[in-house]
């Protein structure tokens, strides 16, 4: 491997900011209500599809109100008067509006059902091109040996494999990636599987009001590769048989808030076509006019519009994976929005070894949540380049999409969950679960033991059995006792004479499955060991093998 010099990754980026032809101020406004609407909530097939309802259906989610889309009556008052829609919300009932009329501001305010009005885009304030997407890229030149190819020790880290030996792959399942622009992503080799498969459902492009979302920026492109990507033995992708939606909300020239409703526009999208996952490698908290900067306070899971409308999508059923940001070496320190959202996973990054990166943003929330929430692969991750050949960057942009890939082929192999149920075991299944922190929350996620978790909550799984796993195992084992315990929970490892060679007390937390890592055994001489666990009025014990 080599890594790229500093001059050609520069040009390499710069070469994919888009020129802004922007010349007037944008405003959020907000309607007084949805009236004169010519849908109603007795006819939901008319604005949500059929696969949207369905994924409510199965989560006893209702259709309310925010559901309803904006009153034509309003937006066509609007144009009338001169005022050019762009998009609009029907979660916060609000429209984006631009209009290079002088007595524009005079012409809002007039208008009785508009009750807010926020300029979220400035035309005269100096664009400054932020470099959004500065991870290193190194070019691969030596092969790897595995039907993952270079994606291996991303997927591996994690037990994305063992879902894929299952056969949970990503089928059935439909994930909505929100981004910067999707490059080639129509003709590079990663992606000629999913073409050839009627794989890309969609596309939609916020920025520039089209269709189009290929010659824009690569980021949203290296994303799909890692969940998508399907190159056996070159790159394989964490959900490579799921479909997708690619949708554009990221304006790589500037910097602005019009970003967020951006992209509260594209997740209501996701919604209506019934995705069930949103992969976002997005983040904010400084634009181009300092006077619409966020303070670390405003990180409090329910201030920002971003954040707002992650929650609301998160509401809907939607299981949303985030980056949490690669803020941790800056000034800034702490993660972004939407990653501060209650209801979403924030995932920071490590290396192979498990190891934090040193740009991965720090928790907790402003209001003393924990985030990130976990964390995966994020440094040095194997995606599709530009040219074809396959390269690897680093930032939290590439841990979410590992994540959100492998909670996708978990969601397909227990789809009676909600969002909500995969969310948790995804948290629980976390190395550092027990203890967790502001620098990787509840730790790496581990697949198997996500799975093994929601077995054990399984209706057809008895439950006053003990699992364990991996067994027989190398240098840890994990525990899921089905009982709810608020007392001391005893581990003791013996040898077959009865001896105990190890021993472990922890605080029951209370929930109605404990989980329970107990690592640092690689030491132990291969045989046959006696786990037994006190926990609460009940004992339980088994046989470990350690190879």
């Amino acid at each position: 491997m080599r890594v790229a010099p500093l001059l050609t990754l520069i040009l390499l980026l710069v070469s994919f900011q888009e020129i802004s032809s922007q010349t007037k101020d944008k405003y959020r406004i907000t309607f007084r209500d949805k009236a004169n609407n010519k849908y109603s909530l007795e006819k939901p097939d008319e604005f949500l599809s059929a696969r949207s309802l369905e994924r409510r259906a199965r989560q006893k989610i209702e259709i309310n109100e925010s559901d309803l889309p904006v009153s034509d009556f309003y937006l066509d008052s609007l144009s009338k008067l001169g005022i050019e829609v762009i998009n609009f919300s029907k979660w916060f009932n609000s429209a984006l509006v631009k209009s290079d009329q002088s007595t524009f501001p005079d012409i809002i305010n007039s208008l009785d059902f508009i009750i807010t009005r926020k300029k979220v885009f400035s035309s005269s304030v100096q664009k400054s091109a932020i470099q959004k997407f500065n991870s290193e890229i190194i070019v691969e030149e030596s092969p790897v040996t595995s039907n993952y190819g270079y994606g291996k020790e991303q997927i591996n880290l994690s037990n994305g494999q063992f879902l894929h030996n299952k056969g949970y792959k990503g089928n059935g399942m439909l994930i909505a990636v929100i981004d910067a622009g999707f490059f080639k992503a129509n003709e590079l080799p990663a992606f000629v599987p999913l073409w050839n498969n009627s794989s890309i459902l969609g596309t939609r492009n916020f920025v520039d009001d089209n269709v189009n979302v290929f010659n824009a920026h690569p980021h949203g492109m290296y994303v799909l590769s890692i969940i998508g990507g399907n190159i056996p033995g070159t790159l394989v992708g964490t959900a490579p048989e799921s479909t997708f939606w690619l949708i554009r909300s990221e304006d790589t020239s500037s910097e602005f808030p019009i970003e967020e409703d951006n992209w509260v526009a594209a997740a209501e999208l996701a919604d209506s076509v019934g995705a069930d996952v949103i992969n976002s490698s997005l983040g904010y908290y400084e634009f181009d006019d300092p006077s619409m900067n966020y303070t670390y306070t405003d990180m409090d899971g329910k201030t920002t519009r971003v954040t707002q409308g992650a929650e609301i999508a998160s509401s809907k059923g939607i299981f949303i994976s985030v980056s949490a940001g690669n803020e941790g070496n800056k000034n800034w320190h702490y993660i972004i929005a939407p990653s501060d959202a209650p209801h979403v996973l924030s995932i920071g990054a490590v290396d192979s070894l498990n190891q934090k990166a040193y740009f991965s943003s720090f928790g907790p929330s402003a209001d003393g949540r924990v985030k990130p929430d976990v964390t995966a692969m994020g440094q040095a991750d194997a995606f599709q380049g530009i040219n074809g050949n396959i390269v690897r960057g680093s930032g939290t942009s590439f841990s979410s999409p590992v994540l959100a890939g492998l909670a996708t082929c978990l969601w397909q192999a227990f789809p009676n969950i909600s969002n909500l149920e995969l969310n948790e075991a995804i948290k629980k299944s976390g190395s550092n679960y027990q203890s967790p922190n502001d620098s990787i929350g509840y730790g790496t996620a581990d697949f198997l033991l996500a799975y093994y978790f929601l077995q054990s909550q399984s209706t057809s799984n008895p439950r006053d059995e003990l699992t364990i796993f991996p067994n027989p195992f190398i240098d840890y084992v994990s525990i899921i006792i089905p009982q709810a315990i608020e007392t001391t929970i005893d581990i003791k490892i013996l040898n077959s004479t009865g001896q105990i060679i190890r021993q472990k007390e922890i605080q029951g937390s209370g929930s109605s499955v404990e989980i329970i890592r107990f690592s640092e055994l690689g030491n132990l001489i291969q045989g046959t060991y006696i786990l037994k666990i006190k926990a609460g009025n009940r004992i339980y014990s088994g046989k470990i093998i350690k190879l």
